[in-house]
């Protein structure tokens, strides 16, 4: 026996020095590509205020196509939503949907922020851009910016609730936060690239772009999902420009992590401490688990526009296939629930509106293209999301995230982690789940971070570089 644990602990050492010793340092500079059609050329750099208004007869076919919609297949007996959706619930989203969700009031209330479109690299970008009020009594606050990102299939739906907690100062912070909330290219109101590519370090560059033509050259970056990797690029390329990422992702990406996931299952004292042991092992139970939730990403991976071209056709596909998603990725017990605990932390309007945001745009084949785009060869061998992080980093780690990093592994990636904490509750979809956790774990990260600034005499706050007089 002890023969056998000194040969897996040799080729364990032998394996991690072989990876340390490929592992990428060298920032590559990814070049400004044109990602529209030819039309855009000659689009102006203009900031254009930008306002919902989706025309009646839209609206007129989407509740047509819900009256007439085709009987659903009946769900097996006792088998809640974990065979998917249950149709039995769905069907009684549907009737909501088509009977008492009302588009004109929630039009109107996600037009409350202000809203913009620019073009960059040949796309039409939407962004939300949201400036704190001060009172007269804090003058001497200061306003840092700050870069919000979603993912997939969110949108900026899921940052309603948590924009005023950012854009509110707190008694106890002299710092208060701009918000800018932008659209990823594809989803809702961003135009869609035109041609392949446009992976999630891309669109790093376009986010930077815009984060300029705003004015901001230096500037804080949170995100989840695909905005957990893109902001991480952001801080892996664009050292300069971003202050510190924060993100309740947090996935350290390298191909490292995975030895070391599967060595852990051996000597688990390696990778995680023995509270947090059961997040990550039985590795078989583990992987079983992200083997049932990972289905979707095989194929948006692969034929993103066949799934696509399927899910889009109707409003019951769009409905079904996001909103399972927002079930079973809150808290994974909720596929056990008949309602599949769709209202514990939402309400229907509120996930609907983000539906509609993919219908209403016929935005979903779009959406799933970056899945592909992020596991390209040609992607792959960039081999970007092995650089390491220098910025400054927290990772706030929710109880129900679909997988979890532990420190030690973040720690090879974010090289200046400054804080990882574990919260109470709250799954994937932080922001729209527990808004003011989130806010407060970021502001405690922002705290420790203008600190350290300050001792090491990087006192300046952020300045534009220009005001845009459109905004």
């Amino acid at each position: 026996m002890w023969k056998t644990t000194t040969v897996i602990l040799v080729v364990s050492i032998g394996i991690v020095f072989f990876l340390r010793s490929n592992s990428v340092s060298d920032v590559p500079n990814l070049p400004e590509t044109f990602w529209g059609p030819a039309k855009n050329k000659e689009a102006s750099k203009e900031i254009r205020p930008f306002v919902i208004d989706v025309p009646r007869s839209v609206i007129e076919d989407l509740n047509e196509r819900l009256a007439k919609k085709r009987e659903l297949v009946q769900p097996l007996e006792d088998t809640a939503w974990t065979y998917g959706i249950s149709t039995t619930y769905l069907n009684d989203v549907l009737d909501y949907w088509r009977t008492k969700y009302n588009w004109t009031e929630r039009q109107a209330l996600l037009n409350k922020y202000p809203q913009y479109i620019t073009n960059i690299q040949g796309l039409d970008i939407h962004f939300l851009h949201v400036k704190p009020y001060i009172p007269p009594d804090r003058k001497n606050i200061k306003v840092l910016p700050l870069l919000l990102v979603h993912g997939w299939p969110g949108s900026v739906v899921e940052f309603q609730k948590i924009i005023p907690i950012l854009t509110t100062p707190r008694p106890n912070k002299d710092f208060v936060f701009e918000v800018i909330a932008p659209s990823l290219p594809g989803y809702a109101f961003s135009q869609a690239a035109v041609r392949p590519g446009l992976a999630p370090a891309q669109i790093a560059v376009i986010f930077k772009n815009l984060m300029q033509r705003l004015g901001f050259n230096k500037f804080y970056a949170q995100g989840g999902d695909w905005g957990s990797l893109i902001v991480s690029n952001l801080g892996a390329l664009f050292s300069d420009n971003v202050i510190g990422v924060h993100t309740n992702m947090c996935m350290p990406f390298q191909k490292s992590s995975t030895f070391w996931r599967i060595l852990g299952a051996f000597i688990p004292s390696l990778v995680v401490d023995n509270e947090h042991y059961s997040k990550m092992y039985p590795l078989g139970y583990h992987f079983g688990r992200l083997l049932e939730e990972t289905g979707y990403f095989h194929i948006q991976a692969t034929k993103p526009d066949t799934i696509g071209a399927a899910v889009a056709a109707s409003p019951v596909g769009v409905a079904g296939y996001i909103l399972e998603k927002f079930s079973t990725w809150t808290n994974p017990d909720y596929r056990f629930r008949p309602d599949g605990g769709l209202t514990e932390k939402f309400t229907l309007d509120e996930l609907l509106d983000n539906v509609m945001l993919y219908w209403v745009t016929n935005s979903l084949t779009t959406s799933v293209r970056i899945y592909a785009e992020c596991y390209s060869t040609a992607n792959n061998q960039n081999e970007i999301n092995d650089l390491p992080i220098d910025v400054p980093a927290a990772c706030a780690a929710f109880p129900f995230e679909i997988m979890y990093s532990p420190e030690s592994l973040l720690r090879d990636k974010y090289t200046n982690l400054l804080q990882f904490n574990h919260l109470p509750r709250g799954g994937h979809f932080a922001a729209f789940e527990e808004p003011a956790l989130l806010a407060d774990d970021f502001v405690e990260f922002v705290s420790k971070n203008e600190d350290m600034r300050k001792k090491t005499g990087n006192k300046d706050v952020p300045k534009k570089i220009k005001e845009p007089t459109n905004i």
